[in-house]
């Protein structure tokens, strides 16, 4: 069973590594097959990120990949190579992605911590997937240091949903990064997506370090960057007024 890990971040965005860094580490102290990068609302981290990664000699495969801000939270858009949408309905999104042959992850559902899809937002589109608008997966465990109670939220949600599950880090450390993985067989980028497509895949959660492992100045360093990611790309304005948006969709 190849292993991957599809949420991960540069310090393109909010990450605390650079790309050469991270991938480096990737080959030398994990086990993984395939990694994605997926940066805040940018595919051109992940762009930068494959570049490095096909001049070198790496063992493992790589997906280029974006997180990107939809009104009613966050979206993860895999095996995409444009630009996508961001701070606009979450529909328009997934359109968007799909257009592209990409897979749409639901990241972190439900998660207080960071901006997420809702409940209802979820299962509306769930119920009505088609056009495009449908999600191909989901993040039946998330793990970082802060997800403790709630990372297994996307395992009982999906029970319902019966979408693909995955399992990612969405690493802003180099530690962190395959502390969970999706398990899937084969051990290349597409034979990856074709589980993903098939619903094949399974999540699997492994050991994460503590937050004084990872070092409590780099945890609240990157929780600034991780603040302001978004309104780097697109603007402070846009970014707020995202917010102002949001609460009329939720009504």
């Amino acid at each position: 069973m190849g292993k991957a890990d599809l949420h991960i971040h540069t310090a393109f965005s909010d990450g605390m590594a650079e790309a050469r860094q991270l991938l480096e580490y990737v080959e030398e102290q994990t086990e993984l097959d395939v990694i994605a990068v997926t940066d805040h609302d940018d595919v051109r981290g992940a762009l930068a990120a494959r570049e490095i990664w096909a001049q070198g000699r790496f063992r493992f495969d790589f997906v280029t990949g974006v997180e990107v801000t939809a009104i009613e939270g966050h979206l993860l858009a895999l095996f995409v190579e444009e630009p996508v949408p961001t701070l606009c309905p979450v529909r328009r999104v997934l359109e968007a992605v799909h257009r592209q042959d990409g897979l749409c992850v639901i990241p972190h559902p439900l998660s207080p911590f960071t901006r997420s899809l809702d409940r209802p937002t979820i299962e509306r589109i769930a119920s009505r997937g088609q056009d495009g608008a449908y999600f191909d997966a989901i993040e039946a465990v998330h793990r970082s240091p802060l997800s403790a109670t709630w990372r297994r939220t996307g395992g009982a949600l999906n029970r319902r949903l019966k979408l693909a599950a995955v399992a990612n880090s969405d690493s802003h450390h180099l530690k962190t990064i395959g502390s969970a993985t999706t398990e899937f067989s084969g051990s290349s980028s597409e034979e990856l997506k074709r589980a993903i497509v098939s619903r094949t895949s399974r999540a699997v959660t492994n050991s994460c370090p503590t937050l004084a492992e990872i070092g409590y100045g780099q945890v609240v360093q990157q929780a600034w960057r991780g603040l302001t990611a978004t309104p780097r790309i697109v603007g402070w304005g846009p970014t707020a007024q995202s917010f102002v948006k949001r609460i009329f969709h939720s009504q």
